[in-house]
């Protein structure tokens, strides 16, 4: 399992961006199936992972916010009756193994037999940050280390590999999780070169892009941390920003190609199944956002490729799908039994046929009560004040008119509203972060640690 931090759609073979150069991520999408439609459970890495993790969705759990990994189990009645997926495994006979950023932090204590540790932050970090300085956020951008021997995902990758060599006397679930594209996109010289800054393509951006949007909207997107778009362009910025992205995704790809490329050289290549996901999206630049955080498209949508040991080569489907579906889906490809705990639904019928019938949504939730339904057409968002949006993407693929106001898509709205939970758990008070003033004021009230 690779698992991608903060990784959007732009890879080669999602043609998230014209500029996106992603080799071993593309070679691994023309082996399995290719889930173009994927969302996150929710769009911030400690509520999305930990959805993953326990098989239970954000608006079950009340997890909202990050928390610490060994709190997710006390974090509710329902987290503490899960099982981890890594867990699952184990119980039925797997040897278990990780590396990096699986869990919010690193992973819960006991939940993997062997565990190859991570680093403190996202570094390694200049002396001082080279362009945006604000202590909250680890945003920045530039040319650094020198090597990628200097970065963790390369040894990250290297641990995996290393493993992959060794000969295991049970079947095993490995885990590498990677720290790129997550800021800072701080990445070798050569990472950059191969974007060259006068070739970059800016993303789609719309000035007053937000000036449709209901204010709740703009509360729980206001991330004074980061850089706006206005700004980056006012600064001349802008290119490099996504220079700074697209090398810092290129960089990942490599260390990507380091655990395939060992796993191909391996005894297990014909009989181990490989999936690639990032927990959740992120703007570079639209919305006026350089951040996750939000329920629009580019926050909830992450790759997500499925490889199965007897793969029929390269599949994509449009269906909608969650991350939440990982759980139960992996059980079944392996074969075990299933977990009646596990929200999620199981995605085998489309790793057989990509095309089958699928009458379902995919939804991400961003606090109690903010929603985001995604269809293959739509994107439907209410909030906790009733506040809506509606975006067709038939038309409007980059959500810049929202329809929820137009009569003509009352019914449409109705129908897509049938998706949101009825009733949303309170937030746990294990909670601790949720990079956003108005949720930070919600863990203190529910006894978390909210910062402000």
């Amino acid at each position: 399992m690779l698992i991608v931090d903060d990784l959007n759609d732009w890879v080669g073979a999602m043609n998230g961006h014209p500029n996106a150069k992603t080799p071993n991520i593309d070679r691994l999408a023309d082996q399995g199936t290719l889930f173009m439609n994927a969302h996150a459970s929710a769009p911030l890495c400690g509520p999305s992972r930990a959805s993953i993790m326990t098989g239970l969705s954000p608006s079950t759990t009340g997890i909202y916010g990050h928390i610490n990994d060994n709190d997710i189990k006390r974090a509710s009645d329902k987290t503490a009756q899960s099982v981890f997926l890594s867990e699952y495994f184990r119980e039925h006979g797997y040897y278990t193994a990780a590396v990096g950023k699986v869990f919010h932090q690193k992973v819960a204590a006991g939940s993997f037999d062997d565990y190859g540790g991570r680093v403190k932050g996202f570094g390694p970090y200049p002396e001082q940050n080279m362009v945006w300085d604000d202590p909250r956020t680890n945003t920045d951008w530039g040319p650094f280390p020198e090597k990628d021997e200097q970065m963790p995902d390369y040894d990250s990758a290297h641990w995996i590999a290393d493993k992959l060599k060794q000969a295991h006397d049970k079947p095993f679930f490995m885990a590498c999780g990677f720290l790129r594209p997550h800021a800072p996109w701080h990445v070798p010289q050569k990472w950059f070169d191969l974007h060259p800054k006068e070739d970059v393509t800016l993303p789609p951006y719309l000035i007053q892009d937000m000036a449709d949007v209901p204010d709740i909207s703009k509360r729980i997107t206001d991330h004074p941390m980061m850089p706006t778009t206005e700004w980056a362009v006012e600064n001349g910025e802008y290119r490099n920003i996504v220079q700074g992205y697209l090398a810092s995704v290129s960089f990942v790809d490599s260390c990507v190609g380091i655990v395939l490329d060992a796993l191909e050289n391996s005894q297990y290549a014909d009989n181990t199944a490989v999936v690639l996901w990032g927990d959740h999206g992120y703007h570079i630049g639209e919305k006026e956002k350089f951040a996750k955080m939000t329920l629009w498209e580019r926050a909830t949508r992450t790759p997500l490729i499925i490889k199965p040991p007897k793969s029929k080569g390269k599949q994509v489907t449009n269906r909608p799908v969650s991350l939440l579906d990982l759980y139960p889906t992996l059980v079944k490809m392996c074969g075990l039994p299933r977990n009646p705990a596990n929200e999620g639904r199981d995605l085998t019928p489309l790793l057989n046929d990509p095309t089958t019938k699928w009458e379902h949504a995919a939804l991400t939730t961003y606090g109690a009560k903010n929603h985001a339904v995604k269809t293959e057409r739509y994107r439907y968002i209410r909030y906790e004040d009733g506040s809506e949006e509606l975006y067709d993407h038939k038309k409007d693929k980059d959500e810049w008119v929202n329809l929820a106001n137009d009569p003509a898509y009352f019914e449409i709205k109705q129908k897509l509203a049938e998706e949101i939970p009825i009733e949303d758990a309170p937030w746990s008070n294990k909670t601790y972060y949720t990079g956003n003033d108005y949720f930070n004021q919600k863990t203190l009230e529910a006894g978390g640690k909210g910062k402000i």
